[in-house]
C-alpha cells in the first residue's frame, strides 16, 4: 500500500494530473492494476491515502508546537514547521492542496485538521488574541498561500519563508484588534 501511495505521489509531483491514472500508479509502483485494486476501489481512495498520509506529517512536523503552543516562540515555531514541511515537496504539497478540493472527504481531514487548527488556536491565544474558526482559517489560508507560491517561484530559503509565514500571520491575526 505504501508503494502505491508513494507512486501516486511521485506522479502529481512530477507529471501532474494529466498522467495520474491508476495504470500509471500501478506501473510506477511496480504492481499489478488488480493488486492496486486490491487495496484501492479507485483513484480518488489513492489521494484520500495520500492526503492523509501528508496531513500525518505536517503533524509529526508540528510535534516541538504541539508540546509547547503557549511558548512565545510558538508562532514562529508553527511558521517554520509549516514553511519547512511544504518545501520538502513543494510541487506535490501544490497538487495535493487542489486534489483535496476535488476528492477529499470531509472525514479523511477532519481529525488532523481538527488537531492543527486546535494547535493554532493555542498558539495563538498564547499571544492574547481571541480565535475563532474564521481567523483560525483565514491564517492557515495566509500559510498555504505564502508556501504555495514560494514552491511555485522555486524558493528553498526555509528561514526566510517562515519569517514571512509568521509575519502574516500576526498582521492577520493582529487585524481586526
Amino acid at each position: 500500500m505504501d508503494a502505491v501511495v508513494e507512486a501516486a505521489a511521485r506522479i502529481l509531483e512530477g507529471k501532474g494530473d494529466l498522467s495520474y491514472t491508476t495504470n500509471a500508479i500501478a506501473r510506477t509502483a511496480g504492481v499489478s492494476i488488480g493488486s492496486l485494486y486490491q487495496y484501492f476501489p479507485n483513484k480518488d481512495a489513492i489521494t484520500r491515502a495520500l492526503i492523509r498520509r501528508e496531513l500525518k506529517s505536517l503533524e509529526d512536523q508540528l510535534g516541538p508546537v504541539f508540546a509547547a503552543p503557549t511558548a512565545p516562540s510558538a508562532l514562529a515555531d508553527f511558521a517554520a514547521a509549516a514553511a519547512a514541511y511544504q518545501m520538502r515537496r513543494p510541487t506535490l504539497a501544490r497538487r495535493l492542496d487542489e486534489q483535496e478540493e476535488k476528492v477529499a472527504a470531509p472525514d479523511d481531514l477532519a481529525p488532523a485538521r481538527v488537531r492543527i487548527m486546535e494547535l493554532l488556536s493555542a498558539v495563538i491565544q498564547g499571544h492574547g488574541i481571541a480565535a475563532d474558526t474564521a481567523l483560525l482559517e483565514d491564517l492557515m489560508a495566509v500559510a498555504r498561500s505564502l508556501t504555495d507560491a514560494a514552491g511555485h517561484r522555486g524558493e528553498t530559503d526555509i528561514a526566510r519563508l517562515a519569517r514571512k509565514i509568521e509575519f502574516a500571520m500576526m498582521a492577520v491575526a493582529t487585524a481586526g484588534r
